[in-house]
């Protein structure tokens, strides 16, 4: 599949953005992060920047952005539509929670806000995987590890944003260290199963299950005499060389180097200012590739009618 970069800055800030309100919400709840602070509202207000950031560049990958409202309809059959829903709602506990950190207003109240915000991350986080792993037509997606994925990064990412945001409030880190590295740890693991999982499974559907013909079929000609829309999007290809290595440059980038300054942080945090933006940039250079090749690694089963062997 070609990569569109307004859905890769959609899924990788957003993805982020939720994963530090879900952490917010956590450490609100718990009582480690008051909502009446300059610490806490600077904090969400990075969040819900990212996750607006995100959902307003999903916007210009359709032909029409100004009908994407028109996507909510269809919450009782589309992950799309659940997912707009969620995002919206998301923002109603998370919006009123930014107001009474904003007025200094600690009540009972934000205690259920940022539960509901964190919950609310979550269901939407969800709904974005399940977009992806809905779709048969794409074996690369259709996985039942693809959700948890997106959970995992999101999880990973909002924890290094949060970790970075307490290196300079002067917060205690070494327990959101230690909780980001786990993070980090898990996504990796998860990550490392899937292309484990995805390259040892072929395609099951060859050309001649799409043509309905039996026996091995030959293309004499191709469909079209030039690239077309279908073969733009659908067949967008990346060598297995260049993904082996923009793999290892994933796991490199987007957890081995975040996770050894976590740890060095969560054992000793006196240069916490200087480390914390280093695993904040590297995790976010590595989760853009990362995403970049979950969709550049896909194969659409469209391709068959266009001389691929089997998707």
């Amino acid at each position: 599949m070609h990569p569109a970069y307004s859905v890769i800055l959609f899924t990788t800030a957003s993805g982020a953005g939720y994963g530090l309100l879900f952490w917010l919400g956590l450490a609100h709840v718990a009582g480690r992060l008051p909502v009446a602070g300059w610490d806490f509202l600077a904090a969400i207000t990075i969040a819900l920047g990212l996750v607006t950031l995100g959902l307003l560049s999903s916007t210009f990958h359709l032909g029409r952005p100004e009908r994407a409202w028109r996507a909510l309809s269809q919450w009782r059959s589309s992950w799309l539509s659940r997912e707009g829903v969620a995002a919206l709602a998301t923002y109603v506990p998370a919006g009123l929670l930014m107001l009474l950190s904003l007025f200094g207003v600690g009540s009972w109240l934000s205690l259920p806000l940022a539960l509901l915000s964190a919950l609310g991350a979550v269901a939407t986080v969800w709904c974005t995987g399940m977009i992806y792993a809905s779709l048969k037509t794409i074996r690369h997606w259709h996985h039942p590890l693809v959700p948890w994925i997106y959970l995992a990064l999101a999880a990973a990412s909002g924890a290094v944003l949060l970790v970075l945001l307490l290196a300079f409030s002067g917060a205690p880190l070494r327990g959101m260290s230690a909780l980001a590295l786990l993070a980090l740890i898990g996504a990796g693991l998860l990550k490392r199963r899937y292309w484990r999982d995805v390259d040892a499974r072929p395609g099951a559907i060859t050309a001649d299950m799409a043509l309905g013909l039996e026996g091995v079929q030959r293309q004499l000609e191709p469909p079209h005499t030039r690239p077309n829309y279908v073969m733009r999007e659908m067949g967008y290809q990346v060598a297995r060389t260049h993904a082996r290595d923009l793999r290892r440059m994933v796991l490199t980038w987007a957890f081995a180097v975040p996770g050894g300054v976590l740890l060095i942080l969560a054992l000793w945090g006196a240069l916490a200012p200087v480390l914390a933006p280093i695993a904040v940039m590297c995790a976010a250079g590595g989760l853009v590739v990362e995403r970049w090749l979950f969709f550049a690694e896909a194969e659409h089963v469209s391709m068959l009618y266009y001389g691929a062997e089997q998707a």
